[in-house]
């Protein structure tokens, strides 16, 4: 099994965890707001990390030689992340994932600048389709530029940066250290965001288990999307997360009556159709050269 293979493995594991992130939070968004929930799914991530960690003697991987680095990552993380949260209400949940998933389209524009990883004609055709899907998906034109679209479309630039720092972090880090200090510095960023008004809003019992499920799904998102990008290129890993579309479509339709028309089908097949153009170029390209490719978005 080739790492490419890996990869697109562990991010159908993320793709879960996100789904359920996701409902997690519009659940509760009439009762907390963006930055209280980040503070309650940080510390639930802090008691799972320590103990994890803790019980398989992996808490000898934890070190603060890169706390610029990661702190740098985790704030782009937590600034998009409450964008996410805040659009999430809303927005349908199918344009809250669209909007989100031109990511993959900044990390292939921002790699070269971050990572020195080259940008090739494979790389920006692919992420040009994945675009024409998105705005199929959304249809743009002529719809009013609310505040959550916004939102929405300025956290895919967070969530871009975050992918390529966690790239290289991955290069010297494990994935016990960069999840530690993932959910403590949040964790520190939520106590201040939400209580720099003195009031901090504890969840109710009825809130409680979607609060758990949120800090639950988040790190394990985090875990399977580390370890993706662990293995490939931050530009061949994030645009497999496109498949979450059609699957937060399908869940907003059921459980939220939100319309699901065919143009969410037919974007997510162009969407569907980058992926496929990316990821089996870069699996040629890393059975040719394999070393090469650790340099490189697309092939």
């Amino acid at each position: 099994m080739t790492d490419t293979l890996k990869a697109a493995l562990w991010m159908i594991g993320a793709i879960i965890a996100f789904t359920s992130m996701a409902i997690a939070g519009r659940e509760i968004s009439h009762e907390l707001d963006t930055f209280e929930i980040m503070l309650f799914r940080s510390l639930v991530g802090v008691i799972v990390v320590v103990t994890v960690a803790g019980a398989s003697g992996a808490y000898r991987q934890i070190n603060s030689q890169q706390l610029a680095l990661h702190g740098a990552r985790n704030l782009a993380h937590f600034t998009g992340q409450n964008l996410w949260f805040y659009a999430l209400p809303l927005l349908p949940l199918a344009q809250v994932f669209a909007l989100e998933f031109t990511t993959p389209i900044w990390v292939i524009l921002l790699a070269p600048l971050l990572l020195r990883e080259r940008i090739t004609s494979i790389g920006v055709l692919a992420a040009a389709i994945g675009f024409v899907g998105v705005m199929i998906v959304t249809r743009p034109i002529g719809t009013p530029l609310s505040p959550a679209t916004v939102a929405a479309a300025s956290a895919a630039i967070g969530f871009a940066v975050t992918a390529l720092l966690t790239r290289k972090l991955t290069r010297t880090q494990t994935i016990t250290c960069i999840l530690f200090w993932l959910t403590v510095t949040q964790a520190a960023f939520g106590l201040i965001a939400a209580g720099y008004d003195g009031q901090i809003t504890l969840p109710s019992l009825s809130a409680l288990p979607w609060v758990i499920l949120i800090g639950f799904a988040g790190l394990t998102a985090h875990f399977c999307l580390t370890t993706a990008l662990s293995l490939a290129p931050a530009g061949i890993v994030m645009p497999i997360d496109f498949a979450r579309l059609p699957v937060i479509a399908i869940v907003g339709a059921l459980f939220y009556a939100e319309p699901l028309d065919i143009w969410v089908f037919v974007g997510a097949a162009v969407i569907f159709g980058a992926n496929y153009l990316n990821i089996s170029r870069a699996k040629t390209g890393s059975q040719k050269h394999h070393t090469d490719a650790e340099q490189t978005i697309g092939t």
